[in-house]
């Protein structure tokens, strides 16, 4: 799995219907209209995620590696 940012993964978040709830501190938490999962993804500059991290909210948000491209 590619390193990808947090900040990459809010954008690519946001493509995909994804909403900004609310900001604590320097996690920003995402909701998507209908669904009960919410999203902490953690924003420290350009600083890649780790990679269990990343595959889990990519598995918690129904996206799949190859959706990070678009």
């Amino acid at each position: 799995m590619k390193s990808v940012s947090g900040r990459k993964l809010a954008r690519v978040l946001e493509r995909y219907g994804w909403l900004l709830l609310r900001i604590q501190g320097s996690h920003h938490i995402y909701g998507k209209p209908g669904s009960i999962v919410r999203l902490s993804v953690p924003i420290h500059g350009d600083q890649p995620l780790k990679v269990g991290l990343l595959h889990h909210l990519l598995k918690m948000a129904d996206l799949t590696e190859a959706d990070l491209d678009v």
